[in-house]
């Protein structure tokens, strides 16, 4: 285990609130089911950049689940309704990774995608190397981490735009809307270019 993996997982089981929305995930069932992007970087930056994690302020919690057998937007729905059936607490938003490419050009605009292949591959595509990262509990509730570009960004505290899948003009919208500058002072931005 290398210290960033030994670091974040410190982090993560340090916090009762998201050790019981991971255990909660697992429980429901969903396949390959993972928590990540804002929910992590606002666990980490918050607890080193900032003025410590408040899951009240969190816009929403992404569940990443990978099912190709059912492809329909509904099968979010449903997922995101046995998320909240299980706790009702946390904004929930469940996405099957699977089923990204039937949607995304429709969402975000630009050329159809090709289907991912895994929650990795999917993961490896959000919008900044910072919040490319998700996290679940196995079965013995250790921690697992799936980083396609490593821990760097997260734990270091630099946004950065991740080239895969987002253009450099929804990036800066994101920078803006998400001013990561004013909630963690002493994060490094990078500007999309």
């Amino acid at each position: 285990m290398s210290d960033d993996e030994q670091a974040l997982r410190g982090l993560v089981g340090g916090c009762p609130w998201l050790l019981r929305a991971l255990a909660v995930v697992r429980e429901t069932g969903l396949p390959d089911a993972w928590i990540g992007a804002g929910t992590l970087r606002d666990l980490v930056w918050g607890q080193r950049y900032g003025t410590g994690f408040n899951p009240g302020a969190l816009r929403d919690v992404d569940v990443v689940f990978f099912d190709p057998t059912d492809l329909s937007p509904e099968y979010d729905q449903r997922a995101t309704a046995r998320l909240a059936s299980a706790w009702d607490e946390p904004p929930w938003e469940a996405s099957n990774q699977a089923a990204v490419h039937t949607w995304y050009a429709a969402t975000f605009g630009g050329e159809p995608i090709e289907p991912y292949r895994s929650v990795a591959e999917a993961v490896a595509t959000w919008p900044e190397y910072a919040t490319a990262v998700a996290v679940r509990l196995d079965a013995a509730d250790q921690v697992e981490i799936c980083a396609p570009y490593g821990l760097a960004d997260l734990l270091g505290g630099v946004w950065r735009h991740n080239p895969a899948r987002v253009p450099v003009a929804l990036s800066r919208r994101r920078l803006a809307r998400q001013d990561p500058a004013r909630r963690w002072p002493d994060v490094t931005v990078v500007e999309p270019a």
